[in-house]
């Protein structure tokens, strides 16, 4: 009985066998081994000779700059007079911002229901994703809650997040690959410069200015735009200025956008803490303007 192994190989001119030599290997430096009676090429496996586990590229190039200066200040206030932190952007830590008692009462009424202990749709619920398309449609600028489906793609106007830092991230990373650059303002939110670097894409800082208010500075942004410029990011209410922009500006920053084609991420996230009556994006363009997202 002929005991000499032999690897069967799959070509397109046809079926070929390989007999292997006694030590199970073949001239290319690949292992055999059998499994169900059939035989399969395996290279051989290098070994670590100690322990030597390194961060990844995107860990290495992750740095939040505002915790560097906020984490390492030791300030002594004034005794004399009350002191408001600046440099905490959650209003409640200090009671001045008390959720409402309908919130606290849907909650409980949640909770209870115990129709919500299971994990939830990655987008959102739909009741959840309808108040948000219901708040912020208008006719020129329509939203639907509702999933649709072209050419297998799940195509859908609102999203929830968990939080605002994944909705910025989630946001950066479907606009933009490594080596694509976006537009983020200065001043401006760290956050959006700590995900794209960590991501190997570009972050051009695009000037604000303050005898106008803290309006853009629309002709050193524009001067920024190239081919691989991958959206703009404009935040209104600002952060940090707490400046908000006319209706004539944001359209001013629309035509630019519309102009070269670059979508807007929208960072509006304290346009119903102040008094906005010139309007947001969502509410002044329409598709044919520019692609915006809030």
């Amino acid at each position: 009985m002929d005991n000499k192994a032999y690897l069967v190989q799959m070509k397109s001119s046809g079926v070929h066998g390989k007999t292997l030599t006694e030590k199970g290997m073949l001239g290319n430096g690949f292992h055999h081994m059998s499994v169900n009676g059939s035989l399969y090429p395996t290279k051989t496996k290098s070994r670590r000779q100690r322990w030597e586990v390194k961060p990844s590229e995107m860990a290495e190039n992750t740095l939040n700059p505002i915790r560097a200066i906020v984490d390492g200040m030791k300030l002594t206030p004034n005794p004399e007079k009350p002191m408001i932190s600046l440099s905490i952007g959650d209003p409640t830590v200090f009671g001045n911002l008390p959720t409402d008692d309908a919130v606290l009462q849907a909650l409980k009424d949640a909770i209870d229901s115990q129709k919500y202990n299971g994990y939830a749709p990655s987008v959102g619920y739909l009741k959840s994703r309808q108040a948000v398309a219901n708040f912020y449609s208008s006719p020129e600028a329509p939203l639907e809650a509702e999933v649709l489906s072209l050419l297998l793609l799940l195509i859908m106007d609102v999203i929830l997040t968990s939080g605002c830092s994944q909705a910025i991230e989630l946001a950066i990373s479907v606009f933009c690959n490594p080596g694509d650059s976006i537009l983020v303002p200065r001043p401006g939110f760290s956050l959006y410069k700590t995900l794209a670097v960590s991501m190997g894409i570009e972050v051009k800082l695009y000037n604000l200015l303050p005898e106008k208010s803290w309006e853009i500075d629309l002709q050193h942004m524009e001067s920024l735009i190239d081919e691989r410029t991958s959206c703009l990011i404009v935040t209104n209410p600002s952060n940090p200025c707490g400046s908000v922009f006319t209706k004539e500006h944001l359209q001013k920053i629309l035509k630019v956008a519309s102009k070269h084609c670059v979508p807007i991420l929208a960072d509006e996230i304290y346009s119903d803490m102040v008094s906005t009556p010139q309007g947001t994006f969502a509410r002044l363009c329409n598709t044919s303007e520019a692609l915006f997202f809030s």
